[in-house]
Order: structure tokens, then sequence, then C-alpha cells
């Protein structure tokens, strides 16, 4: 998991980069254009724009990728005092993805209550892009499937697992889990029914609802 984490958080950091020039000019360039009595003025401006918002963002991106070998050398707590330098002083997206990379972090070194508690934080926060909140309620749920209640699992996830979400099978799953675990197999038997009569659920989720499925019939308690 940690590895796909830190992947995907790879190719994240790649396209901030490639894109940064095309969305600047996007933005400014219309308008340096438009006020042609102002042309050497604005470009001088816009090439000093241009280089600090670079020179900030790149700084960044290097200093989370020194965070992520350090972690991938397991040096979990250096990479820990990095990521949250990052968070308190990143440019752009970087303070994002540093404090879900840091909750990751805290899960792997067993540390579940400090981890839930970042994962959940990060999900509230309306200041964050829609999807990274409801990846981090999902990673919560699934830490919380062991750790927690089916109602503490449910508070974070119940609300993604709507027909129309993109996460609702992962949200199904975890809530199917943790009622199976609590010992609700009616509760968990209708979650993962959901996931098997879903023609959009993954292969791999829905063999699994599968199964569960199969043993909770076996066993004749739902």
């Amino acid at each position: 998991m940690a590895n796909q984490d830190d992947s995907f958080i790879r190719e994240v950091n790649e396209e901030l980069r490639s894109d940064q020039m095309k969305a600047i000019w996007t933005r400014f360039g219309g308008i340096i254009i438009a006020v042609a009595a102002l042309i050497i003025l604005g470009t001088i401006g816009k090439v000093g724009y241009d280089y600090w918002q670079d020179s900030s963002s790149s700084e960044s991106g290097d200093a989370f990728l020194v965070a992520l070998d350090l972690a991938k050398e397991n040096k979990s707590d250096e990479a820990l005092a990095a990521l949250t330098r990052l968070e308190q002083e990143g440019y752009g997206s970087y303070p994002v993805l540093a404090r879900l990379r840091a909750a990751t972090l805290e899960a792997e070194k067993g540390e579940t209550d400090a981890a839930i508690a970042a994962f959940t934080e990060i999900g509230k926060d309306s200041r964050i892009p829609a999807a990274l909140r409801d990846a981090a309620r999902l990673r919560a749920a699934y830490l919380l499937i062991d750790a927690g209640t089916y109602e503490q699992v449910s508070a974070e996830v119940e609300q993604l697992a709507v027909p129309q979400n993109a996460m609702r099978h992962s949200a199904r799953e975890a809530l199917g889990l943790a009622a199976y675990k609590a010992g609700d197999y009616a509760k968990a038997k209708s979650w993962f029914q959901q996931i098997a009569e879903d023609t959009e659920s993954p292969r791999g989720v829905a063999n699994r609802a599968q199964m569960l499925l199969d043993v909770i019939g076996a066993s004749g308690k739902a």
C-alpha cells in the first residue's frame, strides 16, 4: 500500500511541475496581452512571479521526494519530521500530500489512533479537494475496522456508499467488514450484496464480497 501511495504521489508531483507554466499563462496571459501600454512592466512582473512560483513549487516537490525516500528507507522519524516541515512551509498541494503521507506513516509505525485522528481531520477539512477528503475518510475507516466500532466506521464512510459516489465500492466493503466483525451478519450481508449487485464493482472487491456472502449464507446466521 505504501509503495502504491508513493507511486501515486510521485505522479502528482510530476504533474504539478509539468502543468505549472501552462496554468500560469492561462490565467495571466490574456491580461498581459490586453494591457498593451503596460507590456514591459507586465512581462517583468510575470517573469518575476513565474520564477518565484516555480522555485517555490520545485523546492516543495524536492522536499516531498526526500521525505518519500526517507520513508522507503524505514527512517520513519526523519520522514515524519520532513513531512511536518512541508505541511507548515510547503507550497501548493504539497502540504496536503504531506499530511496524507504522514498519516500513512503513523499507521505503518503502529500508531493507529494518531493515524485515524489525522485521516479524520483531513476528511473534515473543507479546504482540501473532495476526492482527497474521501480517500482520507476511507483510510480512517479501514483502520477503524480493527481499532473501532461499526458506528465509527459508518461515521467516516457511509456518506460515500451511495450509487453516485466513485468510492462507494470500498466504502461498502469497509462497512460490510465492520458489521461482520461486530457480529451483525444481516447488516454485513446487506452491504456485501450491494457490492455484488453493482455491475461497476471492481473484480477484487466483488470477489471478496461474494466470498463473505457465501460464508454468511453457510453459517445460517443471516
